[in-house]
């Protein structure tokens, strides 16, 4: 019997949505079985182009289904739907991330051009989605990174309206296919932000020069260089702040993505890991019957149930924001940071019990535990997610407000407010719901419980105990404050996700059993930071708590764990 926790292809029916996207994400699954395992590890080795998978992407109108917003859609069935961009972005992951990264560099390429007023521009991107193209996205350059307030791509007015660029872009997907590249530059003649230009530019014109692929994948990395390259007025998307804007609140939309593939990624390699284990004899028993490989195997379970926990509720947040609703600027780093991270930590969990096995050229672990380490590191580093996200820690532990209660956001609708999130900034003054209810609601729970008391202790610090001015530049130990803070949000949208679909309360149980211990070794690491006082390291040491052990519960939830061995497999 398939775990109804998991994604799995022999069972998977996304009754959920509508009948042209069920048909899509079905389609997709089948069209990656169909082709088979040999197949899917063999164009990873040799680093093949996608284009077969972009062909079918394009027979099949996925792309320009899922990712056109229903003010430029010429059918009904399209929409930019966050429900549905999450399953297809599991899809991509269990089967592997170049597959995904196209289809991720497509979604960041259209950032600016649907929150451009540009109907020239939107209308031909409709039209390029509609014929199969992807996109790319040109913010990041090889000398600054996405340093987006030192751009050396500089655009010269050509006195007849337009402009000649000139300048090179670097880290850049797609860069080598992309119907529609969108290009962050500066204009030579004004300084300051007033010179930002956003602009559209195609990877065919003979004054775009493809200069190479910068990694050694079939995810085609590229830089390029465009040399007095002609932008008139259809191609300018944004000007000014609102190129800056354009630019982050891109990355606000895509860096979500990250989250649902790392969840596909690690289902893939748990049950490759769980059916090898599970056959595999040492001594004269299965490696299963050992106590720490159960215990790291249901660790990582657990792990990868909180993960789609959280991010299931976090595409809720992301769909109900508006101007008044900002809360998705607080769950959206959390699933890129936090969500990922936990990705790893799956991964290195199995890859502990089935060892050598990992490095096999046939298996699909190899690659996960390759392409998992990316995820962290895309759309900002975990360092800059945890910084972003401390912003909003005083707001969210202290000062709650109210708000309506946000519903399972499935129905097919379109989600405007991404393409309209207006100015960035004022991160400072988002406010959001309480978040003691979610956890009083557990309160019977034993780990719920006891994880709660270290979410109390946490508001207490952050009362008498947070950093003072100067420890407020130690990026360091601030950190590690954040690791804490990020612990107590994830553990809120997994119980409010837990409660609206039921989860199993011995999943639960265990699953913050591993918060608990987690938030102790964060304590720990608090305690010993350089710049830590006496009574920040009084506050870590009395932090720190014992999970409450349950061998009947732990047991259970092993069974769990145990039937996925053999529950999916491949196809040769």
């Amino acid at each position: 019997m398939a775990d109804p926790l998991l994604f799995n292809p022999r069972t998977y029916d996304p009754a959920q949505f509508d009948p042209e996207t069920r048909r899509l994400l079905r389609a997709t699954v089948d069209w990656f079985e169909d082709r088979g395992k040999r197949r899917l590890i063999e164009d990873y080795r040799s680093r093949a182009w996608l284009a077969d998978f972009l062909a079918f992407a394009a027979k099949e109108g996925l792309f320009a289904t899922f990712l056109t917003p229903a003010s430029a859609a010429g059918r009904e069935d399209q929409r930019w739907d966050t429900a549905r961009i999450a399953a297809l972005n599991e899809i991509f992951g269990f089967y592997g991330l170049d597959y995904w990264y196209a289809w991720q560099v497509t979604i960041l390429g259209l950032g600016p051009v649907w929150q451009s007023d540009n109907t020239a521009a939107r209308t031909r991107a409709a039209e390029l989605l509609a014929q199969g193209e992807v996109f790319a996205f040109g913010l990041s350059e090889k000398t600054h990174g996405a340093d987006i307030y030192s751009t050396d791509m500089l655009l010269t007015p050509d006195g007849d309206g337009g402009f000649r660029a000139t300048g090179s872009k670097y880290y850049i997907g797609n860069g080598n296919a992309a119907g529609l590249v969108s290009v962050f530059g500066r204009r030579a003649d004004i300084e300051g932000p007033d010179g930002y230009v956003f602009f559209a530019a195609d990877s065919r014109h003979p004054a775009y020069h493809l200069v190479k692929n910068v990694v050694d994948s079939s995810k085609y990395v590229s830089e390029f260089r465009l040399e007095d390259y002609p932008v008139g007025p259809d191609d300018v998307l944004h000007t000014g702040r609102a190129a800056f804007d354009a630019a982050l609140n891109t990355v606000n939309v895509g860096k979500f993505n990250l989250c649902t593939a790392s969840i596909g990624i690690c289902e893939h390699a748990m049950y490759e890991a769980v059916t090898h284990a599970q056959h595999r004899i040492l001594y004269g028993r299965p490696v299963t019957a050992f106590p720490h490989v159960r215990r790291e195997l249901a660790d990582a379970y657990v792990r990868l149930v909180g993960m789609k926990l959280f991010s299931g509720r976090a595409v809720d947040y992301f769909r109900s924001a508006s101007p008044d609703d900002r809360r998705y600027l607080l769950f959206n780093p959390m699933t890129k940071m936090k969500v990922t991270t936990e990705g790893e930590k799956v991964i290195d969990l199995m890859w502990d019990v089935i060892a050598a096995k990992g490095f096999e050229k046939d298996t699909y672990f190899a690659q996960a535990a390759v392409e998992i380490r990316g995820l962290p590191k895309l759309e900002g580093t975990v360092h800059v997610n945890l910084a972003l996200i401390l912003k909003f820690m005083r707001n969210h532990l202290l000062h709650p407000a109210e708000f309506a209660a946000v519903p399972t956001r499935l129905d097919a609708a379109d989600d405007t407010f991404l393409f309209a999130q207006g100015p960035a900034r004022g991160l400072g003054s988002v406010r959001f719901h309480d978040w003691r209810p979610a956890y009083d609601a557990y309160a019977g729970v034993p780990n719920v419980a006891r994880f709660r008391e270290q979410a109390d202790a946490l508001c207490e610090f952050v009362a008498t105990a947070a950093p003072d001015e100067e420890q407020s530049r130690d990026l360091d130990l601030l950190l590690a404050v954040g690791q804490l803070f990020a612990l107590v949000v994830h553990g809120q949208l997994i119980l409010e996700q837990a409660r609206l679909t039921d989860l199993d309360e011995d999943v639960l149980d265990e699953l913050f059993s591993v918060l608990v211990r987690d938030f102790s070794a964060f304590a720990v690491e608090l305690h010993g930071k350089d710049s830590a006082t006496v009574d920040q390291q009084r506050w870590a040491l009395g932090a720190v708590r014992r999970p409450v052990v349950d061998e009947a519960r732990s047991g259970r939830v092993w069974e769990r764990v145990e039937a996925l061995a053999g529950a999916y497999e491949m196809a040769p």
